[in-house]
């Protein structure tokens, strides 16, 4: 593998003096009108070719996009990616355009002398003016989602959820009938206390340590993040979630389920995924695949990092009520 890179390290230098020499030829080599028309046909070419990317993208790439944001302020960052999406989708054709097609018009000519155009200031007005307002209306609204998912006001009555991420694997912890969470730090983990709750607050006593996350539809959850070892992300794609989980702090982050599990397992899209992945596990005779939502690391944080997953089930707040009350408080489980 050394020898290996050694040699592409001796192709790559060789091929810089090979290209610094055409240069260097070039300075003796004057371009004729015949050149400049071929070369501003292949710029039309290329535009076309261009263009024919970037609609086959659009179109064959767009299965590998999420489908609809399973949570309420999830359509937000949709809006706001398709808004962004559009903006410079429309420019980059527009300017892309202009590129290749002045590349051919004002192709070099003997007979025309190029005109020089020192400054307008109507034109650097505009081309100024339009871009800073474009960001400022992004950011403001970029900024007020941010708020939307950062600060949750105890009017909202949300749901309180603890997840503590650590190498490879992820735990959570709901909090009991007063809705506070315990105290927790890496100093009171001992045996099966393996999320270091400190268990003389009594605050503590009823939240509920689970290795799934139930969550009911129509409800706002509010999730604190602690890590135990390194920088983890937890990362919900499908409700267009992620936050750092930070050695040494808590960090936070809210959203409100929109569809169960089941709902998004109708989806068109969601069905049309789960049918083209089916489909090839199928031919490898492995076991057929069914849509779950998922918690993920999204921070390289060791080896095993691709494994460090929860699921994540959505379900009727009677349901979610009902399968909390079956799970055993902190209090009964360490003694």
């Amino acid at each position: 593998m050394l020898a290996l890179f050694y040699i592409f390290i001796a192709v790559a230098i060789g091929v810089s003096f090979w290209q610094i020499t055409r240069i260097m030829n070039f300075r003796s080599v004057i371009a004729t009108d015949k050149d400049n028309e071929t070369q501003g046909k292949i710029a039309l070419g290329f535009l076309v070719l261009l263009y024919a990317m970037m609609i086959y993208c659009l179109i064959a790439m767009n299965v590998y996009l999420l489908p609809e944001a399973a949570s309420v302020e999830g359509e937000h960052d949709d809006n706001l990616f398709n808004i962004t999406f559009w903006l410079i989708g429309i420019v980059q054709f527009g300017m892309q355009f202009l590129i290749f097609y002045f590349s051919y018009k004002y192709r070099g000519n003997k007979d025309r002398k190029a005109l020089f155009y020192a400054d307008s200031h109507k034109l650097e007005l505009l081309w100024t003016t339009i871009p800073a307002v474009t960001i400022v209306l992004l950011i403001g609204y970029g900024l007020w989602q941010w708020n939307n998912v950062m600060y949750v006001g105890d009017d909202e009555n949300p749901i309180v959820i603890e997840v503590y991420s650590q190498q490879f694997r992820w735990d959570a912890r709901y909090a009991g009938e007063d809705n506070e969470l315990g105290l927790g730090n890496v100093n009171f983990i001992k045996g099966i206390n393996t999320m270091g709750v400190d268990m003389t607050d009594p605050n503590a006593q009823d939240d509920k340590q689970v290795t799934e996350l139930y969550l009911p539809k129509g409800r706002k959850i509010l999730f604190k993040f602690r890590s135990q070892d390194v920088l983890h992300s937890a990362y919900m794609p499908h409700f267009r979630a992620q936050m750092n989980c930070v050695p040494g702090m808590v960090t936070q982050f809210a959203f409100t389920p929109k569809f169960t599990t089941e709902e998004m397992r109708q989806n068109p899209e969601v069905m049309a995924k789960t049918n083209g992945i089916n489909k090839i596990r199928t031919a490898k005779g492995e076991e057929p695949y069914e849509f779950n939502y998922l918690l993920l690391c999204n921070k390289i944080c060791g080896a095993s990092h691709y494994n460090m997953q929860m699921k994540i089930t959505v379900v009727e707040e009677a349901d979610y009520k009902k399968w909390l009350s079956e799970q055993k408080t902190l209090a009964q489980v360490i003694k």
